[in-house]
């Protein structure tokens, strides 16, 4: 569906500033440095304030919510207010993610579209809510690839995880019937790709994988199994957050997060998890019946 050029140019900013996360901080002065995303991000939201994405209330939620992140980045550790704000966080980026603060009008790009024959149809919203929150939680809370070694070492440990993880849901959901083989590229691959990165995929990895996992694991570091422990919950957590979407779908979905949940286990970057949340989600777009057979 068509949307006004104000409101793309929102959520172009707001992809800018989640892809500006892992570029250097920009000097101002001697003692003041600021990281490139937050730049794009106020961008954004001035942008989604004039095309009517946001209102005055859903801007100041966003900001409250920016603000007790950086305090939870910032604060002493190991410490109580850490552990307290960190949690906060988490709980108001959760609210976001599930669209229930109010003041956010999220375009609907794509309505109802039946892209094969058998297939259900399906709509695609772009969600400035989930999308703020995937950023902030990224920018702030998670644990990135920080050099070229850091990228290759990460890339080296992470695609035989993408391989499996692939296999496992996609075979699974076809033995079950949930979908066919169906390899297509239609118009709006692009877009529905982009759209379910940044404004869906970075949002559930930041938060079930650089948060709660992440959090988990070093909290339960000094048992045996401690972290994978962390891993299990993560996974399960990740499979329940599916239920609206049924049975299969919960099973589906507790497979692949035993995968990204594997994959943030083995390299302990938010990098890993998102690239193999993205491939999975692309084969199934491209390859298979999107986004099940009725």
């Amino acid at each position: 569906m068509a949307i006004s050029g104000l409101t793309a140019l929102t959520f172009i900013l707001l992809a800018a500033a989640i892809c500006a996360v892992w570029l250097p901080p920009v000097r101002i002065s001697r003692r003041m440095a600021l990281p490139p995303w937050s730049g794009c991000f106020v961008a954004a939201a001035c942008c989604g304030l004039a095309a009517g994405v946001l209102n005055p209330w859903s801007a100041a939620a966003l900001a409250i919510f920016c603000g007790i992140a950086c305090l939870a980045a910032t604060a002493r550790q190991p410490s109580v207010s850490r552990i307290l704000l960190t949690a906060a966080a988490a709980i108001v980026a959760l609210a976001l993610a599930l669209h229930r603060l109010p003041g956010f009008n999220n375009p609907l790009l794509i309505s109802a579209l039946t892209l094969s024959a058998g297939a259900a149809p399906f709509s695609q919203y772009a969600s400035f809510d989930k999308g703020a929150a995937g950023l902030v939680l990224l920018a702030l809370l998670c644990r990135r690839a920080d050099s070229a070694a850091a990228w290759r070492d990460l890339l080296k440990k992470t695609w035989p995880a993408v391989l499996a993880t692939t296999i496992a849901v996609l075979g699974a959901a076809t033995w079950v019937g949930y979908v066919k083989a169906d390899v297509k590229l239609s118009q709006t691959t692009a877009l529905f790709l982009a759209t379910n990165l940044f404004f869906t995929v970075v949002a559930e990895e930041a938060f079930f994988r650089g948060v709660l996992q992440d959090r988990l694991a070093a909290s339960l570091a000094r048992f045996r199994h401690g972290p994978m422990a962390a891993l299990v919950c993560s996974a399960l957590l990740f499979g329940a957050a599916h239920a609206a979407g049924g049975g299969v779908y919960v099973m589906l979905a507790t497979i692949a997060g035993f995968g990204y949940a594997y994959a943030y286990y083995a390299t302990q970057r938010i990098e890993a998890p998102i690239i193999a949340h993205i491939a999975v989600n692309a084969v199934h777009f491209i390859g298979f019946t999107y986004p099940y057979l009725r």
